[in-house]
């Protein structure tokens, strides 16, 4: 088992990684928001006259 220094080049992915596992979190919680502020505000809902029963 070494304990070599990690190379440059897993230092960047590593850095590439972040930037987009950040960006995709970001966008997750921008989606998962404006679901909920449209469920919330009752968009889904039928109009009381085509309510089928």
């Amino acid at each position: 088992m070494s304990l070599r220094k990690p190379h440059e080049l897993h230092q960047r992915r590593f850095g590439r990684n972040l930037g987009l596992a950040l960006t995709l979190a970001g966008f997750i919680v921008i989606v998962f928001s404006l679901t909920v502020v449209k469920v919330s505000r009752g968009d889904f809902l039928l109009p009381t006259g085509e309510v089928q029963q």
